[in-house]
């Protein structure tokens, strides 16, 4: 299977200037726990909800003043949408990540793929197990 078969569609990304509390609403809004940035249709950054508990809150900032571009990490890990989920999954186990932004062959955001899309519309467990024990280390 490729990476195109089991990503989420569709994805959105906000702007860097957009405040903490308007992207936690969104996530929760939404289900999700992780959302790209982009500036000039350009991806700049990646926010995930630990982002914001972890770099914003616990360091008792107002969450309705500072902005993703404040707690977003910079690098973006990502792979292609015709990538198999074999070689998606060894990428994600390297880089000890549990999401990859999917791009086209224009580099362009067409989905995300995260651990849960592999194990819930993969058809190997095996490959599912194993990437859920390896990103799961510290």
């Amino acid at each position: 299977m490729l990476a195109k078969e089991v990503m989420s569609l569709k994805p959105e990304f906000l702007a860097p200037n957009v405040t903490l509390k308007q992207a936690a609403d969104q996530m929760r809004t939404h289900d999700y726990g992780f959302i790209p940035v982009g500036e000039n249709d350009r991806l700049i950054g990646i926010v995930t909800d630990r982002d914001i508990t972890v770099r914003a809150v616990a360091e008792g900032w107002d969450p309705s003043k500072k902005t993703l571009r404040e707690v977003m990490s910079k690098r973006v890990h990502f792979c292609q949408e015709t990538d198999s989920l074999e070689k998606v999954a060894l990428q994600m186990e390297k880089l000890q990540v549990r999401r990859l932004i999917v791009l086209n062959k224009n580099k362009r955001m067409v989905g995300i793929i995260s651990l849960g899309d592999i194990a819930t519309k993969g058809k190997n467990a095996k490959l599912c197990s194993e990437l859920a024990e390896a990103v799961s280390h510290h």
